[in-house]
């Protein structure tokens, strides 16, 4: 049976390089090259669905890849394609980084400029412990993550625009759907889900960024399983300690997540940081709250442009969900839409605070009464961006408001806030 190998390279020259190489090794069935990490992920996502048996048995990254940096791409894909052995190409040899990318799940290094016997060798290695592995796993199914759960962000314009109300009820509406759903607190200074679901905790976030690799049990000594089924990981109790979450941290707390559940939210607050800002570049969905006022949408502005500065994310990515809206103000969602230049949810979420202003003393947000405008606002955005069963795909209403005209992505912003 021949060694499939799907190449992961940016780079022109070093694309014909290892593609011929590749070529002439026995057995060898090499597969058209992926030039980015984004690529890499969706060609693995799309082929799990199908089988494991479709999945390529060897990737070759390229130290150059991206936007994703290629250690992180490689636990990424060790943990969400445990049956694919991953050998990194790069130019530095040393010691320090083959224990680095052993760490982070390669099966092999091979060091620039690519030799023939040193390839042939280390992809016939990874060949058989990839053959192997699928031997072991079998028909368990459950063993298997495949394509992993759905990541959606929910980042404030500013603070106290409703940012973790809405992650929160996201959560539940997916959880309570019959979707495995994890809520993830990462407003680490000022994090506020542990008082509105009135939850004692332990363990937080900050346990899990020091751990070089997250197995299902250590992320289940972390979690906190709520009354609802959701599962939280919390921000700390001592925000001090939210230093402690770096970038790299991050992405693998948000790839441990996603390959146990199937809908991860996680609420980003108002304030950007390294960790955040990994998390919402790694995001499928990342949701911008705002309210219809003057300094919000300022806000929200400022942000969407941050991150396209940041190439975090570009606006026509980003989907700004209007919180407390009302008919009679003059800032409309369609007026957003060209302010900021971003997507906006068909689901507008109701000004009617007075419903939830004892569940939120209480710390029971989530028991708000079915009848509340603001929580069926709430579980209906869910349901526009396919994260209850039987909804459909993610985003496939944004940007068409009830009662307005759909506004083109990427429309000329000819309208602005003043300064």
């Amino acid at each position: 049976m021949p060694t499939r190998i799907l190449p992961a390279v940016g780079d022109a020259d070093a694309v014909r390089s290892i593609t011929t190489l590749l070529s002439q090794l026995p057995d060898a069935e090499p597969l058209t090259p992926v030039v980015d990490s984004t690529q890499l992920i969706d060609t693995l996502a799309r082929l799990a669905a199908e089988s494991i048996d479709e999945l390529p048995e060897v990737v070759v990254v390229h130290e150059r890849i991206g936007p994703v940096p290629a250690l992180e791409l490689i636990r990424e894909v060790a943990l969400r394609f445990p049956a694919v052995g991953v050998i990194l190409v790069t130019t530095d040899a040393s010691p320090g980084l083959f224990q680095a990318a052993m760490d982070y799940g390669a099966r092999g290094l091979i060091a620039l400029p690519l030799g023939y016997e040193e390839l042939a060798s280390r992809v016939q290695a990874v060949a058989q412990w990839s053959v192997g592995v699928r031997r072991h796993l079998g028909a368990g199914g459950d063993v298997f993550t495949g394509v992993g759960g759905t990541v959606v962000t929910v980042s404030g314009a500013k603070g106290g625009v409703g940012t973790t109300l809405t992650a929160i009820h996201l959560a539940l509406a997916a959880q309570a759907s019959g979707r495995s759903a994890a809520l993830l607190d990462m407003d680490l200074q000022t994090g506020d889900i542990a008082s509105y679901l009135d939850v004692q905790f332990r363990r937080s976030v900050v346990d899990l960024a020091a751990i070089t690799d997250i197995s299902p049990r250590v992320l289940a000594d972390a979690v906190f399983r709520h009354d609802t089924g959701v599962a939280l990981l919390l921000a700390p109790g001592e925000g001090e300690r939210g230093e402690e979450v770096t970038d790299r941290a991050a992405r693998q707390i948000i790839s441990a997540l996603r390959s146990r559940y199937e809908v991860v939210v996680v609420d980003c607050g108002a304030q950007l940081g390294g960790a955040g800002a990994a998390v919402v570049e790694m995001a499928d969905t990342a949701l911008l709250v705002t309210t219809p006022d003057v300094v919000a949408v300022r806000g929200a502005k400022r942000t969407v442009r941050m991150w396209d500065r940041l190439q975090i994310r570009k606006a026509e990515e980003t989907t700004v969900v209007v919180n407390r809206h009302t008919r009679g103000t003059e800032i409309q969602p369609p007026l957003i839409q060209k302010i900021t230049g971003t997507l906006v949810a068909g689901t507008a979420v109701p000004a009617n605070f007075k419903e939830l202003q004892s569940a939120v003393d209480a710390g029971r947000v989530h028991e708000l009464d079915g009848k509340s405008t603001v929580k069926q606002a709430l579980w209906a955005l869910a349901a526009e961006l396919g994260l209850v069963k039987g909804s459909e795909g993610p985003g496939h209403r944004a940007g068409r408001f009830r009662g307005g005209d759909r506004t083109a992505v990427g429309f000329r912003r000819r309208k602005e806030l003043g300064r």
